[in-house]
């Protein structure tokens, strides 16, 4: 009578479970006996059916049968997973895991995705043991692609989590990628200097036993997800032979043509004329009597020619000696930004002429301060920077980014300083300049100018920029200059040279000297109005043209 009782208990369930008898029977006969026997050996009995249980989907088992394994039968409120995994050979092989859900038997498979930078592989080949497969990483948002700058491991060295394995140069900086896992680097299949490589592509392979080093001597990556793409051009050479043949019948009529052409008739001054400047006749159409080419059809062709002449002249280039320079990653990157920004925000320009007669007076007073304190010696884009911050503050309007449906401003004075370098154009940022005082400030611009010359950035040294500030005056000389603006930011602040002036004094027919610096404010019309721009570079000129508000 107990295994009827069972049976009436789970007669709903029979009519849905046609399936699972064709499959296995004795799996179908534990589910219903398990009612006899304690519930703590259910979980136990049903994971060492071992066929037919790979996964609910792949053997039609309907969902009636899944919830069996859980509910109020199971008391002790855990369960088993069990997840394929691809190992050597390509076989099937089921780990149980454990997992504290009282919901339905779940079958996970573990697979690599392409956002990885590394992940476990299992080779077909019998000669290759378990291994990892290091990809290129994603280190910025806009990161397409990277170069290998250098290795600082080599092949057969052993690695461990947390030591630096190569230093990969991104689109803005140079990156230490480091390593996530201990063992053995087997494979570099991009050496030192590789360029152009795709985010997630292969770039290493890691083993965990020293012996398997040797396996991977010529290792290659994985060619499966590839394999399709020789295919596809396999089909194109059809037309291309039908094309080639076609070309074949026209050309029967072109070499008749000549051969029933009359001879062309010329006169012979003509004829000499056109030896002298290697002129083919049957390039001429004659004027005279009957079609016969004579000296004033060769002089219309020469005249012709000799307006054609110019256009040609560009091939005498080819002669000249040049050197490709390689460009580097940073230098795409801002080709592109700022081929954006020229083309996609409408640029405006407001100058003006700032006294700096008290702020050089003031930067000569600090500096003493500062070399009897020890400290670094304060140069006059340190007090620019911050008189742009002050400002910002002052007029937050500037302070903004342009999107499609808002304007959003910033709560933060964060500004970029542009820094020229051998590798091209870096801006780090120095964050809150609003908030920090000037020797701060000077500080960090001089760490972080030396970190964009050694190119060692990190991220966090570049990124989250509302302002920039370009300075060609103090160290180039130039006298006014416009800047690009560096998206998203709205402006960007162009700096000038200080040069001595001669200006009108309080009193008619007097005059005096005053050293005067040239800036030019960059701003995007979609968020600066004209009117704001010019209050800003107001609120700029008076911290510049009276310093000591700044220390306020």
């Amino acid at each position: 009578m107990t295994y009827a009782t069972h049976v009436l208990r789970h007669s709903k369930k029979i009519g849905s479970s046609s399936n699972l008898i064709r499959h296995d029977s004795a799996v179908l006969v534990r589910w219903f006996s398990n009612g006899t026997r304690p519930s703590m050996e259910k979980g136990d009995d049903i994971l060492r059916c071992q066929s037919g249980l790979i996964s609910r989907e792949r053997h039609n088992i309907p969902k009636s049968f899944n919830r069996c394994y859980s509910g109020s039968a199971v008391s002790n409120n855990s369960c088993r997973t069990v997840s394929p995994r691809m190992s050597c050979g390509n076989a099937l092989r089921t780990t149980i895991a454990p997992c504290t859900s009282t919901g339905s038997m779940s079958f996970i498979r573990r697979s690599s995705g392409s956002q990885a930078p590394s992940r476990r592989g299992f080779s077909s080949a019998s000669d290759l043991p378990p291994h990892q497969a290091i990809g290129m990483p994603s280190l910025s948002p806009t990161m397409t692609e990277g170069n290998i700058a250098r290795w600082l491991k080599k092949e057969g060295d052993k690695v461990s989590p947390g030591e630096v394995l190569c230093e990969v140069e991104t689109d803005k900086a140079t990156v230490e990628m480091e390593c996530m896992e201990e063992g053995y680097l087997a494979k570099i299949l991009h050496g030192d200097g590789a360029s152009s490589i795709k985010v997630g592509e292969v770039i290493a392979v890691t083993v965990e036993e020293e012996d398997d080093i040797a396996k991977f001597k010529d290792y290659q990556p994985s060619t499966s997800d590839a394999t399709p793409s020789p295919k596809a051009p396999a089909s194109p050479p059809p037309p291309k032979e039908e094309v080639a043949e076609k070309p074949v019948t026209p050309s029967q009529p072109k070499v008749s043509k000549p051969s029933a052409a009359d001879r062309i008739f010329a006169s012979p001054l003509a004829r000499k004329i056109a030896e002298d400047h290697n002129i083919p006749l049957t390039n001429i159409k004659g004027t005279g009597p009957e079609g016969r080419i004579v000296k004033a059809d060769i002089d219309d062709y020469l005249a012709s020619r000799g307006k054609e002449a110019p256009a040609a002249a560009p091939k005498a280039d080819t002669s000249l000696d040049y050197t490709d320079i390689p460009v580097a990653q940073i230098r795409k990157v801002t080709a592109s930004r700022l081929l954006l920004s020229k083309q996609t925000i409408p640029h405006y320009y407001l100058t003006v002429d700032t006294c700096v007669d008290k702020l050089i007076e003031l930067r000569s007073k600090l500096n003493s301060l500062q070399e009897a304190s020890g400290g670094k010696k304060l140069s006059v884009n340190d007090l620019v920077i911050k008189a742009a911050a002050l400002a910002l503050r002052k007029v937050p309007q500037c302070n903004s980014s342009w999107t499609n449906d808002y304007i959003r401003q910033y709560h933060n004075v964060n500004i970029n300083v542009a820094v020229q370098t051998d590798n091209g154009l870096y801006v780090p940022v120095v964050r809150d300049a609003d908030k920090k005082g000037l020797s701060t400030i000077s500080e960090e611009v001089k760490n972080l100018a030396q970190k964009a010359k050694e190119n060692s950035l990190k991220p966090q040294d570049y990124e989250g920029g509302t302002f920039t500030v370009s300075n060609l005056g103090g160290p180039f000389g130039i006298k006014q200059f416009c800047a690009i603006i560096n998206p998203p930011q709205s402006a960007i602040l162009a700096v000038g040279s200080a040069e001595k002036r001669v200006l009108p004094g309080s009193s008619e027919g007097q005059y005096k000297f005053a050293s005067m610096m040239s800036v030019t404010l960059s701003c995007d019309h979609r968020v600066i109005d004209g009117a704001i721009g010019a209050e800003w570079l107001k609120a700029f000129k008076g911290y510049i043209e009276s310093p000591e508000s700044m220390l306020l």
